[in-house]
């Protein structure tokens, strides 16, 4: 898509004409469930009838909810003695709750449940937007904000290098010791984060330190977004992408290599606010993506897609060949996946509009 069209159309419909500024205040703003998620509660929650891990997570957070937003009890003590029971009862003393599973079992619906369902002060945000709020504040006036919430909620806990290990060990230990409470989601149990990408053992004391920081609740299951057995559509054709992206100035359409490469210069926390107002997403000539810094970053963009449930259209290869074999042979394969399973649905949303 060259800059001549976009321009005489009279209007920026392109994210590689963005360079968003996200302020701190907006970062801090933002630290509650994504729009996909506004609206999940335990009962909108509906587990697998074959997997009851599935429905003993969901019974659990919502026991922890209760005791976390003072469930009669009376007082921090109280609260505490309740928390110590449910750990026990789960099989663990950890202070917080660790949903640990593979993509697509809702872990990210249990999370977001828990956060509306327990009483304030509260935060929610990924691991990456946590990490993007102490490189905007410093870390000590993220500790002090933080540190005044009832509960911190954490998605997608994943360790992508060693100085992530020690930066979120230390900011965890100094909220657990302020008494905030803890809940996180991974695709990855807390013992073995990092696994596969750094020299774990160099690290080995501090990925201990997270584990012992939380009770650790499997959820076994299917891709509930793939439970239909369904594959990724097929890639429409750039005359359909195109035609969509032209009916309206909130239907934005992008060369995808041209994307990728705005991506890499542009900070993962401006990936949100690049969506800004965005309604669907044309993406040109899509390819399997080799290098390696490429592909996560694109990871957090599919996700930042998601969350604000923005329709994908096209062309070029399906979803699921986005990541090269080597890629999903790696120690980031989980994340590729789970980006794969998201894409997907986007992209069936995506082709439903012009079908």
């Amino acid at each position: 898509m060259d800059h001549v069209t976009i321009a005489e159309r009279g209007y920026a419909n392109s994210l590689t004409e963005r360079r968003p500024a996200v302020s701190a205040d907006r970062l801090i703003a933002e630290l509650v469930p994504p729009p996909r998620f506004a609206h999940a509660r335990f009962a909108t929650y509906i587990p697998d009838a074959a997997e009851p891990s599935q429905s003993a997570a969901r019974d659990l957070l919502s026991e922890r909810a209760a005791a976390w937003s003072g469930g009669g009890s009376g007082g921090k003590s109280g609260i505490r003695g309740l928390l110590r029971r449910s750990s026990s009862a789960a099989g663990g003393e950890g202070r917080g709750v660790y949903l640990d599973g593979g993509y697509g079992v809702g872990k990210t619906h249990l999370l977001a449940s828990l956060w509306h369902e327990t009483e304030g002060p509260k935060v929610y945000g990924t691991f990456v937007e946590y990490t993007n709020l102490v490189g905007a504040l410093g870390f000590g006036p993220t500790v002090a904000h933080l540190a005044t919430q009832r509960l911190v909620c954490i998605d997608e806990f994943e360790l992508d290098d060693p100085g992530d290990t020690v930066l979120v060990s230390t900011l965890l230990t100094r909220l657990a010791e302020a008494g905030v409470q803890l809940a996180a989601t991974s695709n990855t149990l807390p013992g073995q984060l990092g696994e596969g990408r750094f020299a774990a053992a160099d690290f080995l004391r501090e990925i201990q330190g997270l584990a012992a920081r939380f009770t650790a609740v499997r959820i076994e299951g299917r891709d509930y977004r793939r439970r239909d057995g369904a594959s990724a559509p097929d890639p429409l054709s750039d005359a359909s992408v195109r035609g969509y992206a032209d009916g309206g100035e909130s239907r934005f359409v992008d060369d995808f290599d041209a994307l990728v490469k705005h991506l890499s210069t542009l900070h993962p926390s401006r990936y949100g606010a690049l969506l800004d107002g965005v309604e669907a997403l044309g993406l040109l000539g899509v390819r399997p993506i080799e290098d390696q810094n490429a592909a996560l970053r694109f990871v957090v963009f599919v996700d930042r897609l998601y969350d604000r449930s923005v329709p994908v259209l096209a062309s070029g290869v399906a979803a699921d060949r986005l990541f090269t074999p080597e890629l999903l042979g790696g120690g980031y394969r989980k994340k590729y996946l789970r980006a794969v399973s998201r894409l997907i649905s986007l992209t069936k949303a995506g082709a439903a509009l012009v079908a």
